[in-house]
């Protein structure tokens, strides 16, 4: 069965309708039937009772993202809370860094203390904690400058900082955030390349995958960077997707029968 986006958006979100002032083109989107007046949805072409929620000329009518143009912005918006929670996530991770610069000898203390602790369990269970991967790691960050967790945690907040703008303009389809979203996507793909090299991980694979499918997708389906066409051929191609300039550029032929038409309700 065929998703089919238009319907499925109208049924959670309403219909969208308008009242051209253009006779020929009000009287395509207009129905008069036995329960009143009706007219189209500029998402769905369904018809629906009521009165319109605008009306003006055709060319000041709001632009109704339907078909194409609405399931690229399914996708944009799922990217943009992908990055939204990241940029949390990252923010968290910075403050965790910035309060352990502040008391990272206390901290390296109750680390020493714990660790003499779990010793007696560690052996029984034949593990070897003074040669652990694991503590080794946290014992390096005990050596760290101050200043360089400092600069750590701020650098963490500025490319947090990127993530959140990023998902804001991504929501609501700026086509400035899928530049940005592109430039520093890809600026970070060979760094998550190199930790592949390293260590090998499913969630490792799946960031790397992902990130690179939002890059092509973005690149390709908003035409950036003068791809197919750029950004003329990607606004034509909107409108051309409008209910509206359909309509308009059928005016030119008699309007069909409305006494027939069953219209859906709001």
């Amino acid at each position: 069965m065929k998703w089919d986006w238009n319907r499925r958006t109208c049924s959670r979100r309403g219909h969208i309708t308008y009242a051209p002032t253009e006779p020929l083109l009000r009287e395509h989107l207009h129905a008069h039937t036995a329960l009143g007046d009706a007219w189209r949805c500029l998402r769905c072409g369904d018809f629906a009772l009521g009165e319109p929620h605008g009306t003006g000329k055709a060319e000041d009518a709001p632009f109704v993202p339907r078909g194409k143009a609405l399931r690229d912005l399914f996708i944009l918006r799922f990217l943009a809370v992908e990055r939204m929670v990241r940029g949390v996530f990252i923010i968290l991770i910075a403050i965790a860094v910035w309060k352990f610069s502040n008391s990272q000898t206390s901290v390296q203390q109750f680390f020493n203390d714990d660790l003499n602790l779990l010793q007696p369990i560690a052996q029984h269970f034949h593990y070897d904690l003074n040669n652990s991967p694991i503590v080794g790691s946290i014992q390096k960050t005990f050596s760290y400058k101050h200043s360089t967790l400092l600069i750590t945690a701020a650098a963490l907040v500025v490319y947090a900082l990127i993530e959140i703008v990023e998902a804001f303009g991504l929501w609501a389809a700026k086509r400035w955030a899928e530049y940005l979203t592109v430039v520093a996507t890809a600026a970070f793909l060979p760094l998550e390349i190199y930790e592949l090299t390293e260590k090998v991980s499913g969630f490792k694979i799946a960031t790397l995958a992902l990130n690179l499918l939002a890059v092509l997708y973005i690149l390709l389906a908003k035409r950036l960077f003068g791809l197919r066409g750029g950004g003329k051929a990607f606004e034509a191609e909107r409108h051309e997707a409008s209910l509206l300039e359909v309509e308009t550029s059928a005016g030119d032929h008699p309007a069909p029968s409305r006494a027939t038409s069953t219209p859906t309700t709001l």
